[in-house]
């Protein structure tokens, strides 16, 4: 093939160079941050990489700015397609998208370009925030909303979510059913399993630290409630999905 020469000699020159590339799956767990809606998360992992941007990517570019704009290019296309697999309508997600690019053609600074970044990831986040509670009206169950979103990892509780938004847990728990159509409790755990599903197919975490970020006081109660919500394992959830998500990639 022709481009096995280019092909080699750029990979010595990886290698000589001690070139490692960052792994897919570790980007596909910020793009797991975007489609959950976590825009606290968003941002942080957003501050992270601005410190040390071209740390593990390929250079696409000669131009520097080119470089980024590549770079750019290629997250926007992929958080598109993960918002489009957690519920975002298809047409938004990918005109959304075709925005974004041609704001990122019209720019012509690296800064510029990482500014936009973050405009994108934190804009369909936001997009995707919103898409979980669209049902929802009143300001208290909104509020509520955000603020399981941004703590999954603690042991939320009716007391601690009402406290958070000046309702009595027993008015807060009513008003909360009445508008979701389900309880605190499982709308809870819904989120998380949601979250843990895309951690087991996204990621390589362990059954134990995914119950530990999640807030579960053990990897026992993770896996109890998991199968609960999806009606298998997490470790038969990750051998479905996981296998077909990578196989989707190449």
């Amino acid at each position: 093939m022709g481009t096995n020469r280019d092909l080699n000699y750029s990979l010595y020159a990886q290698k000589e160079n001690g070139f490692i590339r960052t792994a897919f799956q570790s980007e596909f767990e910020r793009y797991a941050v975007i489609s959950n809606g976590d825009v606290e998360g968003v941002k942080k992992n957003l501050k992270k990489i601005r410190q040390n941007f071209f740390e593990g990517k390929g250079e696409l570019s000669d131009n520097p700015v080119r470089n980024v704009m590549y770079h750019f290019v290629v997250s926007v296309a992929m958080v598109s397609r993960v918002c489009v697999e957690s519920g975002m309508n298809h047409d938004v997600a990918y005109t959304l998208s075709d925005i974004y690019i041609r704001k990122g053609d019209k720019t012509t600074s690296i800064e510029g370009l990482m500014d936009l970044l973050e405009e994108m990831q934190v804009d369909f986040a936001k997009r995707m925030r919103e898409l979980k509670k669209e049902k929802i009206y009143s300001i208290h169950i909104r509020k509520s909303v955000d603020y399981i979103q941004e703590h999954l990892q603690e042991k939320l509780s009716v007391k601690e979510i009402a406290g958070q938004v000046g309702l009595s847990p027993d008015y807060y728990a009513k008003l909360f059913y009445k508008e979701t159509g389900v309880s605190v409790k499982d709308y809870v755990a819904e989120v998380k399993i949601a979250t843990a599903a895309d951690m087991l197919i996204y990621s390589e975490h362990s059954y134990l630290d995914i119950a530990l970020m999640l807030g579960y006081s053990s990897q026992s109660a993770f896996i109890s409630v998991f199968k609960k919500y999806r009606n298998m394992t997490p470790k038969e959830y990750r051998n479905t999905y996981y296998k077909k998500n990578i196989s989707e990639i190449h």
